[in-house]
């Protein structure tokens, strides 16, 4: 039956978002978690939003965001850095 495999495929595409969600969701509460507790929070939120945006556009976004907040504080701790040098 041709009409099943359509049928297959989104029900396998759906169990691959809900499961990306599931660990995204899980990967991002242990990193709240994480800035309470001794370990390394701001990663682990990163990393579940990574994981996010493999199949939600939102997370792509907020993904991008967050890395272009990274880059500019690094360019703020070189600066500072380099002003220290001197």
């Amino acid at each position: 039956m041709a009409g099943d495999d359509g049928a297959v495929q989104r029900m396998g595409r759906n169990a691959r978002r809900v499961a990306v969600a599931v660990a995204g969701a899980a990967l991002i509460i242990v990193g709240i978690a994480l800035l309470v507790l001794p370990g390394p929070g701001m990663v682990v939120i990163v990393a579940g939003c990574a994981v996010l945006a493999t199949e939600f556009p939102w997370a792509k976004s907020w993904l991008a965001a967050a890395r272009n907040r990274a880059r500019g504080a690094g360019d703020v701790l070189r600066q500072r850095a380099r002003r220290m040098g001197d």
